[in-house]
């Protein structure tokens, strides 16, 4: 959080220090509605943005089969068992090459440890129950995923995950842990 306000605190000393140099900021009122209209003009849209629709999304255990097929159990209980894995698979309606996508994990509290085995871009929130993956992932058939292995320390409760590509929000999966009896 301290990061966040650092950034927009320094964003704002900057903008503010460029406006008075450049005499943007005056005593005649901007209409500022203009201004957004004159960018808006002066702003061309790309034409090559590839549209991101989802065709479908599944969340659950992961499940691995004698010839290394990955199938997902679809469950919103996950028990909260050593070594299970659980995690989330999106595809992308006629999609081909790179996507880079953001993951969202939040907990009920903080996980005795967190980790992830590829090294990618990974962060912890402060009060540490809530992580940010971000990954550019190659999907020749449209599809995305990510899974998570259960281990000691891991909290009992309510989870969720958000995942995101270009900051547009396109699959959501909420799910328990649930103490194994």
């Amino acid at each position: 959080m301290k990061t966040i306000i650092m950034r927009i605190w320094t964003t704002t000393a900057v903008l503010a220090s460029f406006w008075l140099i450049s005499g943007a900021i005056s005593s005649d009122p901007i209409n500022a509605a203009s201004v957004l209209v004159e960018n808006a003009i002066s702003s061309p849209v790309p034409t090559n943005v590839k549209q991101i629709v989802v065709s479908n999304t599944e969340f659950g255990l992961k499940r691995v089969d004698s010839q290394g097929k990955v199938t997902i159990f679809q469950t919103t209980r996950v028990p909260l068992q050593e070594g299970n894995t659980y995690g989330w698979r999106i595809k992308l309606k006629d999609y081909r090459g790179e996507v880079k996508w953001r993951e969202v994990l939040r907990l009920p509290k903080p996980p005795e440890t967190w980790g992830t085995d590829n090294g990618e871009d990974f962060s912890i929130s402060a009060d540490g129950t809530t992580s940010v993956t971000r990954r550019t992932q190659s999907a020749p058939e449209g599809v995305i995923e990510n899974f998570w292995t259960i281990a000691p320390g891991d909290p009992v409760g309510k989870h969720r995950i958000e995942v995101y590509i270009d900051d547009r929000l396109i699959g959501t999966f909420e799910f328990e842990l649930i103490p194994v009896k």
